[in-house]
């Protein structure tokens, strides 16, 4: 299970974590290790004389296999693990000859690539959560901070109404934390041995199967399925889908970063830092780095996952490419997300907030972000379809005469007769209109509590 990112790109679009998960030295010992512990099952069931385990996992040590060589035999032989097992067997031949008979009994190679994924996916999830964790405390730690922080809410990119900045950055945590329980599940429910020799009945083992199977999840620490799952890729397909998720949440939330660090909203930044988000040409640019890199990934990872989804499609017990389609996807769509993650973590724990650009912005309509307000409080007196003609109608003349929407309704005979100025100066403050925010915010962050 090798990446397809360049070395030279790797670092921009993916974790340091990740990349150990998925380096091909990983690769190759998660395989090993389930050499290892079947020797150990088979000769715990008797299936082996117990005297070959020993010589068996002592050669399953991934330094001791030439990688480019098995790369090319790869090729002729049509998966990773046939010239494996024959390097494997003839490196336990120089130990042990006797125990050499013994290497790969009764498996196949789905069995090893498919059980050495599900290592594979195992570590990377723990990657993965280490991560997820920082990300959901760090915007946790920001929504407490600007929950009266108000900001402008936009709707199709324009100027909708105010509210706390704390609420967007509480959601935030919220969705992380729901890909969070994702993960989890995924962990602990989706990853299982697969080990089912040449066609999935164990034929080979005679009726000590189950029992080699059972010894073998437990050596393995993998849950043991009901039965072999290698023509049925939907284990493969939820990790993909839980991915793909994350990446977009990630996605989401860098859109809205660099949106807020465009020059002329200006209200959030990413962590400055020297050599940082600069230009190779003008030297007063401070460029959205780490949004763009989960950007990036967010653009690649359902694509990524859609092959995956599609390899779900094979033929019979074994397929023919769909498979193969899946060994350099499922790794990359892995390396992407957490790309992303990373990105969001350095957002999440170095986020710079310029609160005063945050409500100068909110004054930039002239009071009509406040346009509901008005109205809502209007309504209430004069129903919602009156109030709402005369606020739009009040709305269209501050636009045409330049001048500021409270300055229009306190001027208008048919608003003031049923709004006091009191009340009006009152809904012309922003954080007055903000509904059930501060609630919200209760409610998102009590869910993070949920593990």
């Amino acid at each position: 299970m090798s990446t397809s990112l360049s070395p030279l790109l790797a670092p921009m679009l993916s974790s340091a974590a990740m990349r150990a998960v998925c380096d091909d030295a990983a690769t190759l010992q998660n395989m090993l290790a389930f050499e290892a512990a079947l020797a150990r099952a088979e000769a715990a069931a008797g299936i082996i004389p117990a005297a070959a385990a020993g010589p068996i996992a002592s050669a399953c040590k991934a330094e001791s296999f030439d990688a480019a060589h098995l790369a090319e035999a790869a090729t002729r032989s049509g998966n990773l693990a046939i010239p494996l097992v024959k390097a494997l067997t003839a490196n336990v031949a120089r130990i042990d000859a006797e125990a050499a008979r013994y290497v790969h009994w009764g498996a196949t190679s789905q069995d090893v690539i498919d059980t050495a994924t599900m290592l594979t996916l195992r570590a990377g999830i723990d990657a993965l959560l280490g991560d997820i964790d920082r990300a959901i405390a760090g915007f946790a730690k920001l929504a407490r901070q600007h929950r009266n922080t108000a900001v402008v809410a936009r709707t199709w990119l324009q100027h909708a109404l105010p509210m706390p900045f704390g609420l967007k950055l509480a959601e935030y945590a919220a969705a992380l934390h729901r890909s969070r329980a994702r993960l989890k599940r995924l962990r602990g429910e989706a990853l299982a041995l697969q080990f089912g020799g040449a066609a999935g009945t164990l034929a080979a083992l005679g009726d000590k199967g189950l029992v080699v199977a059972e010894k073998l999840a437990q050596e393995l620490e993998l849950p043991l399925p009901e039965a072999p799952w290698h023509s049925h890729r939907d284990r493969i397909a939820e990790a993909a889908s839980v991915f793909a998720i994350i990446a977009g949440t990630c996605g989401k939330i860098a859109r809205d970063v660099s949106l807020m660090m465009q020059t002329d909203v200006a209200e959030a930044f990413e962590p400055a830092g020297e050599g940082r988000g600069g230009s190779s040409t003008m030297p007063h640019k401070r460029n959205p780095v780490a949004a763009a890199g989960a950007l990036a990934a967010a653009t690649m990872a359902p694509n990524l996952a859609a092959t995956i989804l599609a390899a779900q499609v094979g033929d019979h017990e074994r397929s023919a490419g769909p498979w193969h389609a899946e060994w350099p996807t499922l790794p990359t769509l892995m390396l992407v997300t957490s790309g992303a993650l990373a990105a969001i973590v350095d957002i999440a724990e170095g986020l710079e907030v310029d609160a005063a650009r945050m409500r100068a912005n909110l004054d930039v309509t002239g009071g009509l972000i406040l346009a509901e307000a008005v109205s809502m409080a209007l309504a209430e007196k004069i129903g919602k379809s009156d109030a709402h003609h005369l606020i739009e109608a009040a709305s269209k003349k501050a636009v045409a005469d330049k001048k500021h929407l409270r300055e229009v309704v306190t001027a208008d005979a048919k608003i003031t007769a049923n709004l006091a100025a009191e009340k009006l100066a009152k809904l012309f403050e922003p954080m007055a209109y903000q509904g059930a925010s501060q609630a919200l915010i209760d409610r998102l962050l009590a869910s993070l509590d949920d593990k």
